[in-house]
């Protein structure tokens, strides 16, 4: 593989931004001088992510984890350096030596690249044949029926598959594309009498799906006649699953991100039809229930998610689960009504754009309306034994509400509806509160939680010796000028082994005539433990100069450890002469200790 030049490394590093890479996975706000938000790395409901725009580095104290912009793409993506440095290429338009951009593994090109080349030349193809040939006329007529405008199919890349059981085959075969690796990518399938491949989309109204980066990775095909299955999704692929995509996110994020707001529907033509009523901030799941991935994806990008599915008994139970995946991931959550038999593409087709968005999404009620009304179904509540059901099944959710304003707005709604005593219900609502909490302390999962954040977040005390280093080191990273004077006056180096190893990194790297860059310099580190400790370091909080005296006492510090070490072992040698009864012995190892003391 041909070899990316260092200088061209560095100006793509430089041309990204890191706060506008990081934004575009994690919800940041600005604190001072630096941005914080929620780790994408562990599970926190208390932001310690930090990002400093000045040193182009993150760090989170809470896990550790740190870097520059290349380091974060790596960790949250799964991308190789080069597949790092490869993407940031392209958001700046600079260009990359061929070989290194195709990112060669073993000589071979990357097939993911060239499953996601495949899939955009079908897009465009598909597009193509729906909006500028009388192959696509009829299911343009009916997407125009439907209100699809010019601007929304073109928006979205809509497309049309023809009959033919040989349209991209063709198409593919032309521009010398592997066909294996487009059945590989769910785009064809083979005849098992003569092993020859066909066209898995055909007649089917073909919606592309993207990856949260722009790029076509699956398809979505409506029939348009009477054929089945009605909607047809991609398979999972190696560029594609299902449960950690969600469709328009590329496109809605922007939205999302302004709003801190997202609506979840279940398909992409609800999703569509929403986006032509104005709600763009709208995603959807891709023909499965909402996941955990997908709901952390969400919470990255969002505070609120409304759900906004079918009225039907399956959309309901989909709305029910995905509150609470959402609620876990610690997102707010908000329910949108559709009424009995109609999804959101009927609603806005018979009642129109304005009224879907004040009465449908802007009447969204809390997860908690929506379970009083979800546990009502199939019930009847004039039977006293199945009133009194429900009525201990509410009381159970009230209880698990954080709120007491929440609880009480609740238990009243309850009191009144039932005609019951409300210091009855508070009684009956404590005592399973009381439940539920001492079953929630129990639960080895908290207790693990708590674990983890103190181990975490409660950092013991360090020795004195050890802050020193850390507090050289920091100025190090600083100043040239300063990791020359420390060179200089620390004849034996470090005590620490990573610390060593740091101040190494740090001595070769001024020696090549670098200023002190800390975005740069992380890029040198390439053992993790290292690479935290450097962005732990950088993101401290201290002078641009050191008194001679702070100066010379952590020197001192530093440089005395190992006399310290050498005394504690000779008083231990001491005792147990002492114990051994050998007092020439313990008087020759103090006059030793008193003679090391005066050193120090």
């Amino acid at each position: 593989m041909e070899r990316i030049p260092e200088e061209t490394i560095e100006q793509i590093r430089t041309s990204n931004d890191i706060v506008d890479v990081v934004s575009e996975y994690v919800s940041l706000k600005k604190q001072g001088r630096n941005y914080f938000g929620l780790c994408p790395f562990h599970g926190e409901k208390s932001p310690s992510f930090s990002v400093s725009p000045d040193k182009q580095i993150y760090h989170c104290f809470g896990c550790g984890s740190g870097g520059n912009v290349y380091s974060f793409l790596m960790n949250i993506e799964g991308y190789t350096f080069i597949e790092a440095v490869s993407q940031l290429a392209q958001k700046t338009g600079i260009e990359l030596p061929n070989a290194a951009s195709r990112t060669e593994r073993n000589g071979q090109k990357d097939e993911k690249k060239e499953m996601a080349g495949i899939h955009e030349l079908l897009s465009k193809l598909y597009h193509h044949l729906l909006t500028k040939t009388a192959h696509g006329k009829q299911a343009l007529e009916y997407l125009v029926k439907r209100g699809f405008t010019e601007d929304v199919i073109t928006r979205f890349q809509i497309g049309y598959a023809p009959p033919a059981w040989d349209t991209a085959v063709s198409f593919l075969q032309k521009r010398e594309q592997s066909l294996l690796l487009a059945e590989q990518a769910g785009l064809l399938a083979k005849r098992q009498f003569d092993g020859k491949h066909f066209d898995r989309f055909r007649d089917r109204i073909m919606f592309p799906i993207h990856d949260r980066n722009g790029t076509v990775i699956a398809f979505g095909g409506r029939v348009l006649g009477d054929d089945e299955p009605k909607y047809l999704n991609s398979p999972e692929t190696k560029i594609f699953q299902k449960g950690k995509n969600l469709y328009n996110l590329h496109a809605a994020r922007p939205e999302i991100r302004k709003t801190q707001h997202a609506v979840v529907f279940e398909g992409y033509v609800d999703t569509i039809a929403a986006y032509r009523a104005g709600v763009l901030n709208g995603v959807a799941t891709l023909g499965t229930s909402l996941t955990e991935e997908q709901a952390a994806v969400l919470k990255r990008n969002a505070q609120t998610v409304t759900i906004c599915y079918d009225s039907d008994r399956a959309g309901v139970e989909a709305a029910f689960r995905a509150s609470q995946i959402l609620e876990k991931a610690d997102c707010a959550v908000k329910i949108a009504q559709m009424p009995d038999g109609m999804d959101p593409d009927d609603y806005i087709q018979k009642y129109g754009s304005d009224k879907f968005v004040t009465d449908i999404i802007g009447a969204s009620m809390t997860v908690m309306g929506f379970k009083i009304r979800y546990y009502r179904r199939g019930k009847n509540l004039r039977d006293e034994g199945e009133r009194m059901l429900y009525i201990e099944e509410i009381i159970k959710e009230i209880s698990a509400l954080p709120k007491a304003v929440e609880r009480d707005h609740y238990l009243r709604q309850i009191a009144s509806e039932f005609n019951l005593s409300l210091d009855a219900l508070k009684q009956q609502q404590g005592q399973m509160q009381r439940q539920f909490k001492k079953q929630q302390d129990s639960s080895p999962k908290n207790r693990d939680n708590k674990f983890k954040v103190q181990t975490l977040m409660q950092k013991p005390l360090l020795p004195k010796h050890h802050n020193a280093e850390r507090m050289l080191l920091a100025y190090m990273l600083k100043s040239a000028e300063y990791a020359q004077r420390i060179q200089e006056e620390l004849e034996e180096g470090f005590n620490l082994e990573e610390h060593q190893a740091l101040a190494a990194y740090l001595y070769a790297f001024y020696e090549e005539g670098h200023a002190p860059d800390i975005g740069l310099f992380v890029q040198r580190v390439h053992d993790e433990k290292l690479r935290k400790i450097v962005t732990e370091l950088a993101m401290l909080t201290i002078s641009d100069e050191m008194s001679d005296q702070a100066f010379y006492d952590y020197i001192k510090r530093v440089s005395s450890y190992p006399l310290h070490v050498k005394v504690q072992e000779m008083e231990s040698r001491r005792k147990e002469a002492e114990r051994q009864q050998d007092w020439a012995g313990a008087a020759r190892i103090a006059v030793e200790i008193l003679e090391l003391k005066k050193l120090l």
